[in-house]
């Protein structure tokens, strides 16, 4: 059990050489406010005036204390500590006993105790500056001495309430944060001192550590100044936990008073005039109380604590070397055949490109849809969707269909609807469809852009190692994408007009339909029929229903050559019926001699459209709308076609050879391989740390060897 605390120093130590605090080691954090004797219950465990003295806020960074017990006997340094086969040096009497080590200055021994304290003093001044201000950055040091018992105890600044000097006005609030820092760490314990001749029930000590350890397990009270309390009181109630309990104790200590301070009185005699005040004032609780008592009981509940915590830090320090492991592996070994690195680089970087495509890739995205997968959604989901959101009638009135019949029949009278004014209209629709292809073409190109950026952050991490290599190649691709880029959309404008160049109206699909618009027309036509008088013969309604019909065409293909011939059609026979007033048909004509401008005749601009004239638009927007549905399967169909033919196989196909062609060159391998800045440190660092961690599990594994846990 014993051993326990100096495996935890080893730990300490391997983790210091790396800087690194990603592991939380059991340890006593001591809190306490200002003046409340936390620095003289340190002191009296070492056995030497080791910290800075002063009035106000004395202890401004977090001091990260390791007793080690030696053996007596043994008097010279191990090679571990102090190199002692490269100098030689020998440490006898009261100056080679005890020593300290930094962990700032590196292999210094320090056998003068006074310098410790002046290093301490100067060290904080160095980071923290020499007004009253804290910094959260520890002071590492360490004791070697037969005199003191195993342990790692950490003095933090005291708890202030208002700030003094040029002390921030938040320094409440950056010494609890800093407090807290330590005291959460489930693996501490928490050393809470307070003074004697203050009310226990205000102490600030035991609400931080209340607020931290909620369930008292990690908390041991320290009560200071017992000598100071007001004649006719004592603290025989506190000691026995009458008024606050604390599970793992309350301990009361003497302190030596700034007088035995400023007059040199040393700890030994400070201990044992301690040990005859308890003795005369609470000779009952003497033997559980005092510096002594309090150094074994700290050293108890730490062996204990350390074997408890021992397996959770195995597992912790596994996992973490582990994942160093991983991160040193992504940073991959240093470059010694450059030509055969960047051909591995571009062959990996190409095979997952091609993988993100398929949808193969060995890190597949969770968050958003990528690579083949947001292709496939853009061809079936966003581009159909357009598609099928194109109405086939769109932007076409009935007035436009009306006129372009009407523009397709010339001069003459038609007595059918002409074909010519279908193939006007239909080309106008269909057109429509080009500017979504277009766009779908779009959409496929970034996301084969954004292809590169995800192969980069997820699956080939060595590029990042080479910041120049990884630029190269999205220029390449990114080059390679723009020059598919135009030969993909002529293709699919190239789909649209082989649409619009010939008008299949044999397509089987759309002679069906007009068969089943004819169908419709003739049923509708039988319906009339059926609809005539009983004494009407169905022969005579045919003829007379066919006299009415040329009778309607013909007024209609008068109408149809515009307004002014139905005007001159009424005017001539109101001529013959009235030729005296010959001003009321052009009420505005010119007078005799001059020549009659027709245009100025108004035609109406909206009418109501005959039978006919709503039949053959009825008639032209129904095959339009049939035809537009057939070219819009067509294009649906063929433009994702068209786009993984051009672009996205291409690309897939020509990708390692142009990389190949435009990087794999002697006079770009050195340039190309160059690692960023950084890199080179943070391998180290990785390294360092990774080490660190399996020396740790080592000592673990020794412990566990040995059948201590």
């Amino acid at each position: 059990m014993e051993a326990l605390i100096p495996v935890i120093n080893k730990l300490q130590d391997v983790f210091n050489t790396v800087g690194a605090d990603i592991i939380q080691l059991p340890q006593i954090v001591v809190v306490g406010t200002q003046s409340s004797g936390k620095s003289s219950v340190l002191e009296s465990l070492v056995g030497r005036d080791i910290l800075p003295r002063g009035t106000g806020i004395v202890t401004r960074r977090p001091l990260i204390l390791q007793l080690v017990h030696i053996d007596p006997q043994d008097r010279r340094k191990t090679n571990e500590e102090n190199d002692s086969k490269k100098n030689g040096r020998l440490y006898r009497g009261i100056d080679g006993e005890e020593w300290g080590k930094f962990l700032h200055t590196k292999n210094k021994i320090y056998t003068d105790f006074n310098e410790i304290r002046q290093e301490i003093e100067a060290e904080t001044e160095r980071i923290s500056g020499i007004n009253k201000g804290i910094s959260n950055e520890p002071i590492h040091l360490k004791i070697f001495s037969p005199h003191v018992v195993n342990l790692t105890l950490v003095d933090l600044p005291g708890i202030t309430k208002v700030p003094v000097g040029d002390q921030p006005k938040d320094i409440e609030l950056q010494i609890r944060e800093l407090i807290f820092k330590y005291i959460s760490n489930p693996n501490s314990i928490i050393l809470a001192v307070t003074a004697a001749n203050t009310d226990m029930a205000t102490s600030e000590a035991l609400k931080v550590a209340r607020e931290a350890d909620t369930d008292g397990r990690r908390t041991l009270a320290v009560v200071t100044k017992l000598d100071l309390m007001d004649a006719g009181t004592d603290a025989m109630d506190v000691l026995m936990g009458r008024v606050i309990p604390v599970k793992l104790g309350i301990i009361g200590v003497v302190n030596r008073s700034q007088l035995d301070i400023n007059q040199k009185k040393l700890v030994a005699d400070a201990i044992r005039d301690e040990y005859a005040f308890l003795q005369k004032k609470y000779p009952s609780l003497a033997n559980r109380n005092g510096t002594k008592y309090l150094a074994r009981t700290l050293n108890r509940l730490l062996m204990h604590h350390i074997r408890d915590c021992l397996p959770e830090l195995k597992t912790r320090i596994n996992v973490l070397a582990a994942q160093y492991q991983s991160l040193l592996n992504s940073y991959g070994e240093p470059v010694e055949d450059e030509s055969a690195t960047l051909l591995q680089l571009i062959t990996k970087f190409a095979a997952e490109y091609c993988r993100t495509i398929e949808g193969t890739a060995k890190y597949i995205e969770t968050a958003e849809l990528c690579g083949g997968a947001r292709i496939c959604y853009i061809f079936h989901e966003t581009f159909g969707r357009t598609l099928e959101s194109v109405d086939p009638l769109g932007g076409l009135t009935t007035i436009d269909v009306l006129t372009a019949i009407r523009n397709a029949t010339g001069p003459r009278p038609a007595l059918f609807v002409p074909e010519v004014s279908f193939e006007l209209l239909v080309k106008r629709q269909v057109k429509r469809l080009e500017e979504p292809s277009l766009r779908c073409v779009e959409l496929v190109h970034e996301e084969m852009q954004r292809i590169i950026q995800h192969c980069s952050n997820y699956s080939t991490q060595e590029l990042l190692r080479f910041p120049k290599l990884h630029d190269a190649i999205v220029e390449v691709v990114t080059s390679l994408l723009r020059k598919r880029l135009p030969v993909t959309n002529d293709m699919v404008h190239n789909l649209v007009a082989i649409e619009l160049a010939y008008i299949n109206t044999k397509h089987p699909d759309f002679a069906d339909a007009c068969g089943l618009m004819n169908n419709n027309i003739e049923e509708q036509r039988r319906m009339r029929m059926r609809d005539l008088p009983a004494a009407v013969p169905r022969d005579k309604a045919a003829v007379g229903g066919a006299a009415t019909a040329t009778a309607a065409a013909t007024e209609q293909a008068d109408a149809s050559t515009g307004g002014w011939r139905g005007m001159l059609k009424r005017g001539d026979d109101g001529a013959a019926g009235d030729r005296a007033t010959p001003q009321s048909l052009f009420p505005s004509s010119p007078q005799k001699g001059h020549a009659v401008n027709l245009l100025d005749v108004p035609v109406p601009v909206s009418r109501k459209l005959s039978a006919r004239e709503q039949r053959d638009c009825e008639v032209i927007e129904r095959l339009i709308k049939s035809y537009f549905l057939i070219v819009r399967k067509n294009i649906q169909d063929s433009v994702p076609k068209a786009v993984m033919h051009f672009l996205v196989n291409h690309v897939k196909d020509c990708l390692q050879s142009e990389l190949v062609g435009q990087l794999y060159k002697p006079v770009l391998l050195n340039d190309l391989l160059t690692e960023s800045e950084d890199m080179a440190q943070r391998r180290s660092e990785a390294a360092d740390m990774l080490k660190a961690l399996q020396k740790a599990s080592q000592v673990i594994a020794e412990i566990r060897e040995t059948h201590m846990w």
